[in-house]
């Protein structure tokens, strides 16, 4: 079965452009969490008619950036410690099954590929000097490689489409600066020798222990925001 990356899977059409660009935004934080959706707005800021927006934001509601309430109408997800351990939870299951699955399935060339993604990131000075480690979406994102890498196509449908966007607002509006930096980056580096060892039990462990750190780093620092907010 041929392994196919969800954000590879269409052409680009009218309603993919808007998608990808208001995804961009809520993930970034452009279009504040918890804010309320406004199609007219919308339609203005991103140069869009009303249908292909609407169809945009059915599949932002599948992939868990918006929200439909009773009486209230649409709105961007709010980012809580209950939805973030729910999120981490299936994180750290799937995740760890990646890993186990990528050191027996990614062959050798990905693995190097993956080494030089991540001496890519070392070369951006602020992970370097421990400021903060931001990685794009998809190709160039650690985690997303080795999902791919597991060769499901089931396991990479939840992770790289169903839950990415929702896992990546997390991080970067939350979990990619501050004091984890540097080590966030040496658990990466010792997840991919364990699966360039073929030693998936190991990955597996790793990863889970890697993804409950950055939850309890998100964690405190949803806490903090609400004490201070």
């Amino acid at each position: 079965m041929q392994i196919v990356s969800p954000l590879e899977r269409s052409a680009i059409t009218s309603s993919d452009r808007v998608l990808f660009e208001i995804q961009r935004a809520i993930v970034e934080g452009d279009i504040a969490a918890g804010c309320k959706i406004s199609e007219p707005e919308l339609a203005k800021r991103f140069n869009v008619s009303r249908a292909p927006l609407r169809e945009a934001l059915a599949r932002l509601e599948r992939c868990h950036l918006i929200e439909r309430i009773p009486n209230a109408g649409a709105r961007v997800v709010t980012l809580s410690p209950e939805g973030l351990i729910s999120l981490y939870q299936i994180r750290e299951e799937l995740e760890g099954l990646a890993c186990r699955l990528a050191a027996e399935q990614m062959p050798e060339s990905e693995i190097d590929e993956l080494r030089q993604l991540l001496d890519k990131h070392l070369e951006t000075q602020r992970v370097r000097e421990g400021e903060s480690y931001y990685q794009e979406a998809g190709d160039l994102d650690f985690h997303y490689r080795i999902i791919l890498g597991s060769k499901n196509q089931y396991l990479i449908n939840m992770l790289c489409d169903e839950l990415y966007y929702l896992v990546r607002m997390y991080r970067v509006q939350m979990g990619m600066n501050g004091p984890r930096v540097s080590r966030a980056f040496d658990e990466h580096k010792a997840i991919i020798n364990a699966i360039a060892n073929r030693d998936g039990e190991l990955a597996d462990l790793l990863m889970r222990r890697h993804i409950g750190a950055s939850r309890k780093n998100i964690e405190l620092r949803l806490q903090t925001e609400k004490e201070t907010s």
